[in-house]
């Protein structure tokens, strides 16, 4: 049971490969991935600083910690982001153009 794939098959299924991969590539940028983390335990971080009681604030001695760590955090994811959305992720080189692609 051998199948028998022409040339132009192959490359075909070696271009829609690479389509993929470069795809994938730009999904999983840890850029975004920590971009995205940051921004949401500093959502989480910052209503925590909102809602700090009198107690909390003296503990950390009259400082709203967990509302300047949020914002920071707030911050940093968000400039992640921008950096992803400014300097996006470089598309593979291009390969030797097959002999059949030219004509």
């Amino acid at each position: 049971m051998s199948e028998h794939y022409s040339e132009r098959d192959l490359q075909r299924e070696i271009t829609d490969l690479e389509t993929k991969s470069a795809t994938a590539a730009r999904l999983f940028d840890i850029r975004r991935i920590i971009g995205g983390l940051f921004v949401v335990y500093g959502v989480i971080v910052t209503i925590a600083g909102f809602t700090a009681s009198d107690a909390d604030i003296n503990k950390a001695e009259g400082v709203n910690i967990n509302l300047w760590t949020g914002l920071g955090m707030l911050v940093l994811g968000l400039l992640f982001l921008l950096w992803l959305k400014l300097r996006p992720t470089a598309p593979p080189p291009p390969d030797a153009i097959p002999e059949e692609r030219k004509e």
